[in-house]
């Protein structure tokens, strides 16, 4: 599997780096639709970390072991998922695809509780899901004020003030909460709750 290394965005504010935290382990519970149509719970938990073709071939396993087709002999083709565990904040449809659950798995693997935030709170589509997480993600940091400290000192706002006249300093100061306010409402950054934080993404 490819890798891609992130590009380097954190710093000493940074609570923490999602590639410390633990990884999740994505799994889904496919259910014959037949058999349960009938009164049957018929399923098996299928391992979302492997790839498309192996979990599409353990659900034609379960299917291919269905109680219903056994008895009546009508092949079991539909299936949906009934439960899931391990998503994070992800919420997992009866009709996901399981392109989509593959790509899902993928980016919580690699990146954990992050990744599946940044999906629960309307993350991009498409076949490099994972590329665009790692574009967006800003770090996980002690609130949204401690992010927009960092970012007026890289945009090197204090220097503008020590350069200014010795008699006007004392009057000027840096409104980090105005700042980190409107940082999100300009929708320049996303934030989401983490355990002892908030995680941050660049807006679309």
């Amino acid at each position: 599997m490819h890798e891609r290394e992130p590009t380097p965005r954190f710093t000493d504010h940074e609570v923490t780096s999602a590639e410390t935290e633990p990884k999740l382990r994505p799994r889904i519970y496919a259910a014959s639709l037949s058999d349960y149509n009938n009164g049957i719970l018929h399923g098996r938990w299928i391992d979302a970390t492997g790839d498309i073709e192996e979990m599409q071939h353990a659900i034609s396993e379960m299917l291919a072991a269905s109680p219903t087709t056994a008895r009546h002999g009508e092949p079991a083709e539909e299936w949906a998922i009934h439960d899931y565990d391990d998503f994070g904040d992800i919420r997992v449809g009866e009709h996901q695809s399981v392109a989509t659950i593959a790509r899902w798995s993928e980016g919580l693997e690699r990146h954990g509780e992050a990744f599946a935030a940044w999906i629960a709170h309307g993350g991009e589509e498409g076949d490099d899901l994972i590329e665009q997480f790692e574009d967006r993600y800003q770090g996980e940091w002690e609130s949204i004020e401690a992010y927009a400290e960092y970012m007026l000192d890289e945009l090197g706002a204090q220097r503008i003030i020590d350069n200014a006249p010795e008699w006007l300093q004392p009057y000027l100061k840096l409104d980090i909460q105005g700042f980190a306010r409107d940082l999100e409402l300009s929708g320049d950054v996303v934030a989401c709750e983490a355990t002892s934080g908030i995680w941050i993404f660049s807006g679309g």
